[in-house]
């Protein structure tokens, strides 16, 4: 376990100031923390957003955290492979390099089964094949970076309930909005994990390794399934949800630790998973998360990576 003197000095270092870091998410809740944290360091930010109006938002009150932050607002659509390409391809005439890419957007269990621009189950496509698509067309940016370029793919506590359903990936005969949240999180740990993998044994100048919140209380709640909810219904269950997650987990501001702790304490290591230490790992100071049995099936690995391969058209 990581000890909480090793993470105090950590949360004050390292001077990130030069390097160039890309949050997805960042308008709000974790992504926002995360990049705050980053910021806060000296690093330069660029932040993809999908709604323009709302990233404004948070790049003034990123500002008034943080008044020296260097901040660029950028365009992304996750659940669109043409916008995740075209989004790469401006963030190369940004910078010349990656140090840190932080896959944190998401969608949670929404009730009603969606779609994205692409055809996939709009969890599935967004929280995995989304963050896929945008680290493949950003490696060259990630390798070219001093030491290689770090990527933090944000999984989560479902993971652990989680299973891969290849003969279903798209939810399509039987949409579960907590089976499909639980496999999209336990496919980005996948992805973390075999991304560090192939890395390694190609000599891919780069990093990964995954982290997951514990109980945060972030918007994503607001925006899952009691979002589609009639009126007073839907709040009551948007407050209940708020409510639980403040009095057994914890804020948005701790639930971010656990990702920077994976990009940059020296202690963290590729493939590896990091989360609160805490009781079941809901809250408390960052240190080693448990890998549930399933991320740990290297052909299960093996196997998603080959179909998100096919589903995405991108051969890495």
């Amino acid at each position: 376990m990581i000890g909480r003197h090793e993470w105090a000095v950590t949360a004050k270092q390292p001077s990130l100031q030069g390097k160039v870091a890309l949050v997805t998410g960042a308008n709000s809740g974790l992504g926002f923390e995360t990049a705050c944290g980053l910021a806060m360091r000296g690093a330069r930010l660029l932040l993809p957003v999908r709604n323009n109006a709302r990233g404004l938002v948070a790049v003034e009150n990123l500002k008034t955290r943080c008044p020296t932050a260097e901040v660029d607002l950028l365009t992304l659509d996750l659940t669109s492979l043409e916008s995740v390409a075209a989004c790469a391809a401006v963030v190369a005439h940004h910078t010349n390099r990656l140090d840190f890419l932080i896959n944190n957007a998401g969608v949670m269990a929404p009730a009603r089964r969606k779609e994205t621009q692409d055809g996939f189950e709009l969890q599935f496509g967004t929280n995995h094949l989304g963050h896929f698509a945008l680290t493949y067309h950003l490696r060259p940016l990630l390798e070219a970076a001093a030491g290689g370029g770090v990527v933090v793919t944000v999984a989560s506590l479902a993971a652990c309930k989680g299973s891969i359903h290849f003969d279903d990936l798209q939810f399509r005969h039987r949409y579960s909005p907590f089976g499909a949240y639980q496999q999209s999180k336990l496919a980005n740990l996948l992805f973390a994990r075999e991304l560090a993998r192939r890395a390694g044994d190609a000599g891919w100048k780069l990093h990964s390794r995954a982290a997951h919140p514990g109980w945060s209380s972030t918007s994503i709640v607001a925006n899952g399934p009691a979002s589609a909810l009639p009126g007073p219904i839907g709040k009551v269950e948007e407050t209940l949800g708020g409510v639980v997650l403040r009095i057994m987990g914890q804020s948005a501001a701790r639930g971010a630790e656990p990702l920077l702790y994976a990009a940059l304490s020296p202690a963290a290591r590729d493939g590896d998973y990091y989360g609160p230490q805490g009781r079941a790992e809901r809250r408390g100071l960052p240190g080693p998360a448990h890998v549930p049995p399933e991320a740990l099936k290297a052909s299960t690995a093996e196997r998603l990576w080959d179909v998100s391969e096919r589903l995405t058209g991108l051969g890495w």
